[in-house]
C-alpha cells in the first residue's frame, strides 16, 4: 500500500514538473521592428501595426528594443497620450538601447518614443500589443493593466518593457531560473518516493 502511494506520489510530482516545463517555453523573445529595430519608420507610419499582426503576446514574453541610447527611447504611456503621441505624462522611460521589456501583465501595452517632442511617435515609432488570449495586434480595447518588469535596467524598477526569420526564440533568463529552481525538489521526491 505504501509503496502504491510513493508511485502515485512520483507520478504527480513528474507531472507537475512536465507542466512547469511547459509553461517556461511557452515564453518568447521578440525582437521589435525584425531587423529594422527600433526607429521612425521611414515612408511607412504603419509599420508596427503591420509587425505586430498575427503575433500572440503574453506574460513572461521579452521585447526587445534595438536602438542606439539617447537617439531613441522607450516610453510607456496611457491610452491617450499614445494617441496623442503626447510626452510629459509617460509611465516609464528607457533611454539606454538595447532594452529588453519583460511583459508581467495582461492587457493592452502603449509604448511610444518621446525623442524630438513626440515627432518620433508622429513619424509612426509606436507600438501598441494586447496580452493575453487574443491575437497581439494593434486595435487598443483598453487601458494598460500593469507595468512589465524590465530586464536590463536596474534604475527603472516598475517600468514596462531579430531573431533570424522566426522572430520567436524561448526567453532565457527568468523562465530559465523558474526551472531551475523546481528541479531539485523534483529529483528529491523522486528519490523520497523510492525510499518509502
Amino acid at each position: 500500500m505504501a509503496k502504491q502511494m510513493s508511485m502515485t506520489i512520483l507520478l504527480v510530482v513528474v507531472l507537475t514538473a512536465v507542466a512547469v516545463v511547459v509553461k517556461v517555453t511557452e515564453a518568447a523573445t521578440y525582437v521589435v521592428g525584425d531587423s529594422t529595430g527600433w526607429a521612425v519608420p521611414r515612408n511607412n507610419p504603419t509599420f508596427y501595426t503591420t509587425w505586430t499582426s498575427g503575433k500572440r503576446f503574453s506574460v513572461g514574453d521579452v521585447l526587445v528594443f534595438n536602438f542606439m541610447s539617447n537617439v531613441h527611447d522607450v516610453a510607456t504611456v496611457s491610452r491617450a497620450d499614445y494617441d496623442a503621441c503626447a510626452v510629459d505624462n509617460t509611465l516609464s522611460r528607457e533611454t539606454t538601447g538595447p532594452y529588453n521589456y519583460t511583459i508581467n501583465s495582461t492587457g493592452t501595452h502603449y509604448i511610444i518614443c518621446t525623442i524630438a517632442n513626440g515627432g518620433h511617435c508622429f513619424g509612426g515609432q509606436k507600438l501598441t500589443i494586447r496580452v493575453g488570449n487574443s491575437t497581439g495586434g494593434t486595435s487598443p480595447a483598453s487601458s494598460p493593466t500593469g507595468s512589465p518588469t524590465p530586464t536590463g535596467s536596474p534604475t527603472s524598477p516598475t517600468s514596462p518593457s531579430d531573431s533570424p526569420s522566426p522572430t520567436e526564440t524561448p526567453a532565457g533568463s527568468s523562465s530559465a531560473s523558474s526551472l531551475a529552481a523546481t528541479l531539485p525538489l523534483v529529483f528529491m521526491t523522486i528519490a523520497l518516493a523510492f525510499f518509502y
